[in-house]
């Protein structure tokens, strides 16, 4: 084993909260004597937020508060601040005399700017900022086409993407040195909710599943099931899903434990199917990484940048607090209002009912799901919504529209979960649960539902919505 190059070293936590598996940890504890850890409360990003109540910040808090217990049970600490990291990292590592600062990176535009901001900061100091791949298998350049230029397609991507996969890609980073190699310290005292101006949530009734250990809950969970993920994965009502794109989204489960243990089992069909989901999240940051306008709101085809869209407030505020008309819509948009989340089949549904139905920018829509979303990744929201709004890479063609009602009695056909978001629809039969205006008046009362009283009519009928829609799109395409 290679002696140490460093006396001391600061490893900085962000999108990683875990232990096991974590690269940037792992090289810090190889490469020094002893090992600090911090993580930063932001104020850059939690001054942006649109609330003061917002379960990702109460996420994060549990996520790191775990992390702190489980670094003070091997005889270290976390450092955990609050306040604008371009000057608390730089000073934390002045203040404990590193020589080095180890970080896993971050692909979104602002979160490079700041590091750069960090890196140079530390550089006045003498110390060097190293970073890591960790929160994805391959980076933005790693996986090119054969002109050397990113794919535009994900099916070509996803080959490319499997062709390159080995044995080293998804195998784990060795962390046992942890207990050696961690600074010692007295526990650190670590800021509350109130202390960053963040009041709580009701996170712990609707996804008590913090930290890397309801990770693994989570995780062990789907091992059982995923064998029947392919049949059940868009069904709203089924328990079809992982569950773990929050704990991707902020790293305490490793990608790289996800794609072993598909790989291991590749050729069954639900492994495959969910192997597949993964691989769309490292395209969506690829491209991402390569396109860094996507994030300002410009459309990946710029065919489609100029989109003529009403734009109705009204409409909006309907969608946003579920009241279209639309049951399995309605649903959607009440279950990520009362507790962060959206089944995947509804996040396409409820966004392209709001751009081809509604005819309202999906960049609305686009920033009403990442103030909400508890997994909210910019790259994936981002990828998804220009899919949904066919002005995307390799989106859903333009002419492609969802129709809410046949939507609704496939993937939803007993109206399951719309009576558990939408009650005022609790006694009406299946035969109407998709489209209860198309009760009588009589039928209306006995069922309990009142349209236009008890539950709204439809905002928009489909086929006059779709029509506009298809003229919209179509006024844009070149001639």
């Amino acid at each position: 084993m290679a002696e140490p190059r460093f006396s001391k070293s600061l490893c900085w936590f962000r999108r990683d909260l875990r232990l096991e598996d974590q690269t940037a940890l792992s090289l810090a504890l190889e490469q020094s004597e002893q090992v600090y850890c911090a993580f930063i409360f932001d104020t850059d990003i939690l001054d942006a937020l649109a609330g003061k109540q917002d379960r990702r910040v109460e996420f994060i808090w549990h996520c790191v508060d775990e992390l702190r217990v489980k670094l003070e049970q091997l005889g270290g600490g976390l450092h955990v601040l609050h306040g604008k990291a371009e000057t608390l990292v730089p000073g934390l590592a002045k203040q404990l005399g590193v020589e080095a600062v180890f970080c896993n990176r971050d692909y979104e535009p602002n979160a490079c700017k700041r590091d750069q901001a960090v890196a140079a900061q530390l550089k006045l100091l003498g110390i060097d900022l190293y970073s890591s791949k960790d929160q994805v298998i391959f980076e933005g350049a790693e996986i090119l086409n054969g002109k050397g230029t990113p794919y535009a397609v994900f099916t070509p991507y996803k080959h490319a993407w499997l062709k390159r996969l080995s044995d080293s890609d998804y195998h784990g980073h060795d962390t046992r040195r942890l207990g050696k190699r961690l600074a010692r310290q007295v526990p650190l005292a670590m800021p509350g909710l109130k202390d960053l101006g963040f009041l709580a949530t009701d996170l712990l009734r609707t996804y008590p599943y913090s930290g890397a250990t309801g990770a693994m809950r989570l995780f062990d969970d789907f091992a059982q099931r995923i064998d029947r993920y392919r049949e059940t994965r868009d069904f709203p009502g089924i328990k079809g899903g992982s569950y773990l794109s929050p704990h991707l989204r902020f790293g305490t489960i490793s990608i790289r434990r996800l794609v072993g243990f598909c790989h291991e089992r590749r050729g069954e069909p639900g492994v495959d199917t969910y192997l597949s989901e993964l691989i769309w999240r490292e395209f969506y940051q690829m491209l991402l990484s390569h396109f860094p306008g996507l994030a300002e709101g410009h459309s990946f085809k710029p065919v489609f940048e100029h989109l003529a869209f009403s734009n109705d407030g009204d409409r909006f505020e309907k969608w946003k607090q579920g009241q279209t008309g639309y049951p399995l819509i309605d649903a959607g948009m009440r279950q990520l209002g009362q507790t962060g989340f959206m089944h995947n089949r509804l996040r396409m549904l409820t966004a392209s009912f709001l751009v081809k139905e509604l005819d309202v920018d999906w960049r609305w829509g686009e920033r009403h799901f990442a103030e909400l979303l508890l997994d909210f990744d910019l790259a994936s929201n981002n990828g998804g919504w220009q899919w949904a709004a066919s002005t995307g890479c390799d989106a859903q063609p333009w002419f492609r529209i969802f129709n809410p009602v046949t939507q609704s009695q496939k993937f939803d056909p007993h109206g399951k979960f719309i009576r558990r978001y939408v009650p005022e629809l609790t006694h009406v039969p299946d035969e109407f649960i998709h489209a209860p205006w198309r009760m009588n008046i009589a039928q209306q009362q006995v069922h309990q539902c009142r349209i236009g009283t008890d539950y709204p009519a439809p905002l928009v009928e489909h086929s006059a919505a779709r029509a506009i829609a298809l003229q919209r799109y179509s006024a844009m395409r070149p001639r």
